[in-house]
């Protein structure tokens, strides 16, 4: 059993702003370079790299050496799935101090991802759907139903391959902007992969926001009855 001094010596390394912006960065489920995180924390490259280390060592990032750059990500699932809940339990973020600031603010609330499933309005909007079509049921934690394991495999999602790994097969995850549950576990990552790979999102940018096309206001009109109008900044 972790004892206090473990838990304080983690919330010193999460103490600090720089590997804080990091950590939030990496949430987009994918590798980043040195130079990356230092662009995102606004930190110089040297600082970064002592950031990184200091994460690596407390187990929350790993990192590989690739040539003369370092790849950096999140230690894995369970680390990303305590971030975004530490996230949702911190108080509001101060206020934005610039038009840039509160347009990428709102544009995270409305759709990103969570590690690797999606979330903002996005993401809460396809469970509330889920739900409301019968596809997944929440009243013991999240569970497929019969009509669900139909809709998924005509979205080419492999079941029987998601229930053969060690991670849980579906879950909610508290949403940090929206304060209510979105879909996560290996199934909720395969719904955003199909999402992406089907171009109903993409990203427009080094980030984790997501933004729905055209395509995929048809598909989530017709597939689920969710309206885009309201997903939009």
């Amino acid at each position: 059993m972790t004892d206090g001094r473990g838990v304080a010596a983690l919330a010193r390394v999460l103490a600090d702003e720089s590997r804080a912006t990091m950590c939030l960065a990496m949430l987009d489920g994918s590798a980043w370079t040195l130079t990356e995180l230092a662009r995102a924390a606004r930190v110089s490259l040297p600082t970064a790299s002592e950031h990184v280390s200091k994460m690596v060592d407390a187990e929350i990032a790993t990192e590989e050496r690739l040539g003369r750059n370092r790849y950096v990500r999140l230690a894995g699932q369970e680390v990303a799935d305590a971030f975004e809940a530490f996230t949702a339990l911190a108080s509001a973020p101060a206020p934005a101090t610039s038009l840039r600031g509160v347009s990428e603010r709102r544009r995270l609330a409305a759709a990103r991802t969570c590690y690797d499933h999606l979330a903002g309005r996005l993401g809460v909007a396809v469970l509330d759907a889920m739900v409301a079509r019968d596809l997944v049921r929440v009243s013991a934690g999240i569970a497929l139903t019969g009509s669900g394991e139909h809709w998924f495999t005509d979205l080419d999602v492999d079941l029987d391959d998601l229930r053969a790994r060690r991670r849980p097969l579906a879950r909610e995850c508290l949403d940090w902007t929206e304060r209510r549950p979105h879909l996560a576990g290996s199934l909720g990552a395969a719904l955003c992969e199909r999402f992406l790979a089907k171009q109903w999102v993409r990203r427009p940018d080094r980030s984790r926001r997501l933004e729905v096309t055209g395509r995929g206001e048809q598909a989530l009109r017709a597939q689920l009855g969710v309206q885009a109008s309201a997903l939009r900044v």
